[in-house]
């Protein structure tokens, strides 16, 4: 059981060394790194080498500085504040109006990204300048983007059904077509959820609509700012050629796997820069000292995002190589309890493994096992696919290691470590009852 008591360390450290010590949540991930690595004894040093070699060549980690980046491109050239104004004007008068539409776009958007990090990237990109506008607190909005950020695994068409569906014992008892509606009835107990809470988190903090002196009519706010809908086009590009036809079509024309090359995290943050400093010239500098300084005004932003993130993932490799996926399988085949018990202890596990992993990566550690653990308990296995994927949802909410939250705070500009307490008890624990609320029947899905 070495990889889950590395795993127990690692959480713990984290947690001490940031809540407890008071530092910097940039030194509590490298010790929480270091810890990982000496379960390892005499292969510590290699198993940190390999961690290292790992998040230097994970791409969440370059998209995530590529999107802190985009962030700040987008707001010094104003385009943000352009796109801001036009959504103010349709509906900023109602209250906590940017939240919503957040809430929703992330289960929209969730189904075609595939990825919890594309999702808090290019909802998060849009509605948290857009809600600190609306006077929405930028931790909040952070937390809200990241909490849903893993909503797109909940419903159809997620690459995470895929995954789970093309297991070996999964496979034998339902197939992704089989279970789509299911699917989309569980996660619309979620986005119930998610839209309750947000009602209740704009009457908490007293969020209103937006002042009427920042409402413009939308002719006038369409007029100037009609450009910066191209940036649009840096996120629909890339999901229009990874999904659908159109990607059957470029795998046909272009070699089988063309798709598959072309990553979305990757060339959003890419593809929506350059159209800002296409859209956007006039407020660039023109000169290579004016450049100078406006790269030197980026670079404190990616300070804590970056080592955060690339000590996340480091640690996540070690916990790989040290069996944690195994001894996770190991732990649920050994379950024996009431279902409900039962559900909510392969629950918990199934938010173990997402916490430092993504959702597909998740699916294939312990999907299998936690599926046959729930159908052993006579839950039917329509429904015990369906509350896996529920469980593996939190992938973008489960502090310390969820590549969201480092995305959504570097777009919000906060301390990740400020959002750990509020993702775990509004969105991580909720999600984990409803998953089991759903295995018992207390929350009926078809199936």
């Amino acid at each position: 059981m070495v990889g889950l008591w590395a795993f127990v360390a690692y959480l713990t450290t984290i947690i001490l060394w940031n809540v407890v010590f008071k530092r910097g949540i940039g030194e509590a991930m490298v010790l929480g790194f270091v810890v990982v690595a000496l379960f390892g004894g005499a292969a510590a040093p290699g198993l940190m080498w390999a961690g290292v070699k790992a998040a230097a060549t994970e791409e969440v980690v370059f998209a995530a500085s590529a999107f802190v980046f985009m962030g700040f491109m987008l707001s010094r050239t104003g385009l943000v504040d352009r796109l801001v104004d036009m959504l103010n004007s349709m509906l900023g008068r109602r209250r906590g109006g940017p939240a919503y539409v957040s809430t929703v776009a992330s289960a929209l958007f969730g189904t075609v990204s595939g990825s919890g990090s594309g999702n808090a990237a290019a909802v998060g990109s849009i509605t948290i300048p857009w809600m600190v506008r609306a006077n929405i607190e930028p931790r909040l909005a952070a937390t809200m983007v990241a909490g849903n950020a893993g909503l797109g695994v909940a419903f159809p068409p997620s690459s995470s059904l895929f995954i789970l569906t093309g297991l070996g014992a999964v496979s034998a008892m339902v197939s992704a077509e089989s279970i789509f509606l299911a699917l989309f009835v569980g996660g619309s107990w979620l986005l119930l959820y998610r839209l309750l809470l947000t009602w209740v988190l704009v009457r908490w903090y007293g969020i209103g609509p937006v002042d009427s002196a920042q409402i413009q009519p939308i002719r006038r706010t369409f007029g100037l700012g009609w450009p910066s809908l191209l940036i649009f086009a840096g996120i629909i590009v890339p999901v229009v050629l990874t999904t659908g036809t159109v990607a059957e079509g470029v795998d046909r024309y272009a070699g089988s796997g063309a798709v598959d090359a072309v990553s979305i995290i990757t060339w959003i943050p890419v593809l929506v820069i350059l159209i800002t400093l296409a859209v956007g010239r006039k407020s660039l500098p023109r000169t290579g000292g004016g450049w100078w300084r406006l790269l030197g005004e980026a670079g404190p932003k990616y300070g804590v995002i970056g080592a955060v993130l690339f000590f996340a993932f480091a640690a996540s490799t070690i916990l790989g190589e040290l069996g944690m996926g195994e001894e996770l399988t190991r732990l649920l085949s050994g379950l024996n309890a009431p279902t409900f018990v039962l559900a909510l202890l392969i629950g918990v596990i199934v938010l173990a493994a997402a916490a430092p992993l993504t959702s597909t990566a998740t699916m294939v550690a312990v999907g299998s096992v936690a599926f046959t653990a729930l159908v052993s308990a006579g839950i039917s296995p329509t429904v015990a696919a369906v509350v896996v994927l529920l469980f593996a949802s939190t992938e973008g909410a489960s502090p310390p290691g969820a590549a969201p939250i480092y995305i959504a705070s570097g777009i919000a500009g906060v301390d990740p470590a400020r959002t750990f307490l509020p993702l775990l008890l509004w969105y991580v624990l909720p999600t984990l009852l409803i998953g089991t609320l759903v295995a018992v029947g207390y929350l009926p899905i078809p199936g």
